[in-house]
C-alpha cells in the first residue's frame, strides 16, 4: 500500500470534484490517499511521507491557480524525489480539434516553465459550464465564450464534460506506478514542449 497526496486548485469547485475522484479510486485500489486543496497546504507543513504526488488546477485566464504555482514552488523536492503527476482541466481539452490541442499544451508549458516543475505525466481533463457558480459578471463572460465555442448558453443549468471514466483510468494509471493496481504496467511517458498558442480558449476552464 502507499501512500498519496493529491493537491488541487479549484475556483467553482469542479476541480476539487475531480481531484476527490481521482482520491477514492485509488483508495478502492487499498492505498492511503490524502486529499487537500492547495489553499489549504501553503501554511502547512507535510505531515506524512508520501509515495506519490498528484497535483492539479483548472484554467482561467490563461493560467492555474496561483495556490497551485506556489505549493509546487514549496515542495519542488518531494515532487522531483517521488513519481508525480499534473492534471489541467479547462473547457479546452473537451475540444477535439488539433488548435486545441495546442492551446492546452501552451498552457501546461506556462506552468512548468513558471514553476520548473516537470511531471512525469500530464493529464489534461475536460471542465464544465457551471453557470449555478458564476457571479454575474463571469456568467456573462462565459455565455459568450461558450456561444463562439458552440456550447450551450441557457444559463438555467451547468454542463459537465469531464470524461470520468479518463479520470479513473487516469487515477489508476497512477496507482500502477506505485504497485497494487492491475494498471501497472501503463507507461508514462513526460509531457512533450514547445507547444505554442495564442490561448484563444485556454482561458475558458470550468471552475
Amino acid at each position: 500500500m502507499a501512500t498519496i497526496l493529491v493537491v488541487y486548485g479549484t475556483t467553482e469547485g469542479h476541480t476539487a470534484g475531480i481531484a476527490e475522484r481521482i482520491g477514492a479510486v485509488m483508495r478502492d485500489l487499498g492505498h492511503e490517499v490524502h486529499v487537500h486543496d492547495s489553499r489549504d497546504l501553503l501554511k502547512t507543513t507535510l505531515e506524512h511521507a508520501y509515495d506519490g504526488v498528484i497535483v492539479g488546477g483548472s484554467v482561467h485566464a490563461g493560467v492555474h491557480q496561483r495556490s497551485v504555482r506556489e505549493f509546487v514552488g514549496q515542495h519542488r523536492d518531494l515532487l522531483d524525489r517521488v513519481p508525480s503527476a499534473f492534471f489541467s482541466v479547462s473547457l479546452t481539452a473537451a475540444e477535439p480539434d488539433e488548435e486545441a490541442k495546442r492551446d492546452v499544451q501552451a498552457v501546461v508549458d506556462k506552468f512548468a516553465q513558471e514553476t520548473g516543475w516537470q511531471p512525469r505525466h500530464i493529464e489534461p481533463i475536460a471542465g464544465a459550464l457551471v453557470y449555478s457558480q458564476y457571479n454575474i459578471f463571469v456568467r456573462h463572460i462565459m455565455k459568450l465564450i461558450a456561444k463562439r465555442l458552440g456550447r450551450p448558453t441557457d444559463a438555467s443549468q451547468d454542463y459537465d464534460y469531464t470524461d470520468w471514466d479518463g479520470v479513473e483510468r487516469f487515477a489508476r494509471g497512477f496507482a500502477g506506478q506505485l504497485g497494487g493496481s492491475p494498471e501497472g504496467g501503463t507507461e508514462w511517458a513526460p509531457p512533450p514542449g514547445g507547444g505554442q498558442s495564442d490561448e484563444r480558449d485556454a482561458s475558458e476552464a470550468d471552475e
